[in-house]
């Protein structure tokens, strides 16, 4: 039997979430990113990239997010659709594109990728590229409109595109479609093995695919390309950064526990909350013993490391007030995560957070690689995104010329 996760709609329940500080530290120790299992310090670049990092990777795909199977099919991608249009002020040109699945060893089953890129169209050569994990369309009309320009007109500011994938289009966000999408089509449609990938890691490993698309394209800087998540799909958005290196940048909006925040903090959402049957579909079916026989403190990893897996790349790492937003996302969890991230971007030569506790609201840290914000405002990554595109701009740079 599972234990039952935290309450966070009554207070007054046995199980109620907790979000008094505190009582968050249940946890002693976290594993130490840069010991090796045998017990040995790494104390090189080398080490970490060819003996540290590889057993982390390991111990997250056994233990967590499953593992992307060697025979995943192929994807081919059809542009369905070229429009010029104009976004704010500035012409674009959007297309319209869909990632068909090979599923020729399991034809019940179809996945076609949904993905729109645009891109300035005065643009002078390839341009660097922000991808949002999107909720599709539906979903963002219900949502408040944000003040002030929208992202994507401010990533346009920039003279960069934009593009937004749909996660669902590649797996479905809930345990009975795991036998359907990627996942189903790579089973043919049986049931997972225990270390079989979850939604968060099909999702990621679409994102990737939406990156070898933009390897193919010329108005894109494919070496420039960062991706971008809110909720559930900023964890997706981590998982995505830190499995493929060729993402150069992150941002990674309220992703709370499966994303940044520390699973051994007890606040807000706990690990029993992801193993339950809202959420199990995420994980790998490994994850399920920690929150029954194990516990959260008994997982040979933990957040800290999954950020330690982006370096030494730059990640953005932002939520909410704890007033609007609530503490469900635990935002010193988060950034306790991204602090205990350091010393590997250290070892790699680059800056980490350099922070001890949450720093006031709405004021960014972001001197160094791993970059955190708090905003004064609920569940969105809106008014974050201005400094976020600051920290950006400093890896991203202007387009490119050419001609």
């Amino acid at each position: 039997s599972l234990r039952p996760g935290a309450n966070g709609m009554d207070p007054k329940a046995p199980n109620a979430a907790n979000y008094d500080e505190s009582n968050a530290t249940t946890y002693e120790t976290l594993p130490d990113p840069l010991l090796l299992l045998g017990g040995e310090r790494v104390t090189t670049a080398s080490a970490w990239w060819e003996r540290r990092r590889p057993e982390i990777v390991e111990l997250f795909d056994r233990e967590v997010y499953g593992r992307v199977p060697k025979n995943v099919p192929k994807v081919r991608w059809e542009v369905t659709g070229t429009t010029r249009e104009t976004k704010g002020a500035t012409p674009v040109v959007t297309k319209r594109l869909l990632g068909h699945v090979d599923n020729s060893s399991y034809p019940h089953v179809k996945v076609a990728i949904e993905l729109t890129l645009s891109t300035p169209a005065e643009a002078k050569g390839p341009v660097p590229v922000i991808m949002e994990l999107s909720f599709g369309r539906t979903f963002a009309r219900r949502m408040p409109a944000e003040p002030g320009p929208s992202w994507q007109e401010q990533v346009l500011a920039r003279g960069w595109g934009y593009a937004s994938l749909v996660p669902t289009s590649v797996q479905a966000d809930n345990g009975g479609g795991l036998t359907e999408g990627i996942i189903g089509i790579v089973n043919r449609g049986r049931p997972r093995s225990l270390d079989d990938w979850g939604a968060l890691r099909a999702w990621a490993w679409g994102a990737s695919r939406a990156l070898d698309y933009f390897e193919t394209d010329a108005s894109v800087d494919a070496k420039r390309v960062g991706v971008e998540g809110l909720s559930r799909y900023g964890k997706a958005a981590l998982v995505a950064m830190a499995y493929d290196s060729r993402f150069a940048i992150a941002h990674v909006a309220s992703s709370g526990a499966g994303g940044a925040k520390l699973l051994r903090r007890d606040f807000g959402e706990r690990v029993e909350n992801l193993a339950s049957s809202g959420e199990y579909h995420w994980m790998a079916g490994n994850f399920l013993k920690y929150a029954g026989p194990l516990t959260p403190n008994d997982l040979p990893v933990d957040a800290h490391e999954l950020v330690a897996l982006c370096a030494p790349r730059p990640l953005f790492v932002g939520c909410g007030s704890l007033e609007v937003e609530g503490g469900w996302v635990d935002a010193k969890g988060m950034l306790l995560a991204a602090v205990h991230a350091g010393p590997v971007y250290r070892l790699l030569g680059k800056k980490g957070l350099e922070a001890s506790d949450l720093p006031p609201i709405e004021t960014p840290s972001i001197a160094g690689e791993v970059a955190f914000r708090q905003h004064a405002g609920g569940h969105t990554a809106g008014p974050n995104w201005p400094a976020f595109l600051t920290f950006a701009s400093r890896y991203l740079g202007p387009p490119q010329k050419t001609g």
